[in-house]
């Protein structure tokens, strides 16, 4: 048996809204090198739109998901992952305290997320979620495949900036972030072969210094460092930070899981403003939009005493 773990982030790029960082961790059988995990979950999973058998679609999020695709694909195979993971998920805050229960406690430092909820599913039928997750389930057992955990750091707007502030460098946040939130799915003790995937982080190529912080006095060989692919090995467990990491299923889930908690999160923001301003444009963050955004809120936003520190993300 080996440990797969898939790793990926949404939301670094805009203003407005949170950033999310996923993983997922997968037990799998024989060598990881000779595990081919799209083969093993056909015919329930597809890369493409499910035909035939098929019926979720795990890839990169911005593939499954876009306003004109539709929430329908993402939403599914997310909830249907977390049944998988033991939760039948009823709302954002169930989906929250289940993947990121450390994250909860800062919702109540935002006034459209303090004391609000989203009813989930949106847009997917819970007795389908029922189903579809029973025949994932049934193609794990059949291929001794074990999803061991979903989890996922959401980081708001007022941490953002903070974190920002203390090193410098929106980079580093989430390199930081993403290796913090490993130590919630891996065990630096463990003897099974573990490989760690994660999508490479913008221009960084290295990521020994950061790997360090997490693994105590352990030492770091160092493989590879370069555009396409940076390469560690820590005793049992070799890290891989790649380009087009979510080819690798685990990493596509966890992308999904990424959209999918900062989609819902959205949909608050936009509903406590549209609440507050009639025809009010929503948005999704990112920055031409985000100005936009922030323009047309200006004068509620004073009104209601709302700090920029609390709103706007400055990297």
């Amino acid at each position: 048996m080996a440990i797969l773990i898939g790793m990926d982030e949404a939301g670094y790029g805009p203003n407005l809204g949170p950033l999310v960082v996923s993983a997922t961790a997968w037990k799998i059988p024989g060598k990881i090198e000779d595990f081919d995990f799209w083969s093993a979950m056909q015919p329930v999973i597809s890369r493409d739109t499910p035909r035939g058998d098929s019926v979720l679609r795990i890839a990169d999020s911005k593939e499954v998901y876009s306003p004109n695709r539709g929430f329908e694909y993402l939403e599914a195979s997310v909830l249907c992952g977390t049944a998988l993971d033991g939760a039948a998920i009823t709302s954002l805050r169930e989906l929250a305290w289940h993947v990121a229960p450390w994250s909860v406690p800062d919702f109540e430092t935002e006034p459209w997320f303090a004391g609000q909820d989203l009813d989930l599913p949106r847009s997917v039928s819970r007795d389908n979620i029922t189903e579809w997750t029973a025949l994932w389930r049934r193609q794990c057992e059949r291929h001794a495949v074990e999803l061991l955990a979903m989890r996922s750091d959401v980081v708001l707007t007022e941490r953002f900036n903070r974190e920002v502030a203390n090193v410098g460098s929106k980079g580093q946040v989430l390199t930081r972030v993403t290796l913090q939130l490993l130590k919630h799915v891996w065990d630096l003790e463990s003897d099974e072969p573990t490989l760690v995937i994660c999508d490479k982080h913008g221009g960084r190529n290295r990521y020994d210094e950061f790997i360090a912080e997490i693994v105590e006095d352990r030492m770091i060989s160092r493989h590879d460092e370069s555009r396409n692919l940076s390469r560690y090995r820590v005793g049992n467990t070799e890290f891989r930070f790649q380009t087009r990491a979510e080819e690798h299923l685990p990493v596509a889930l966890a992308s999904m899981l990424c959209k999918y908690t900062r989609e819902a999160a959205m949909e608050l923001f936009n509903t406590y403003w549209t609440r507050h301003i009639d025809g009010l444009k929503p948005t999704k963050g990112y920055p031409l939009d985000a100005k936009r955004f922030k323009r047309d809120i200006a004068d509620k936003q004073s009104q209601l005493g709302i700090k920029d520190a609390t709103l706007w993300r400055e990297k």
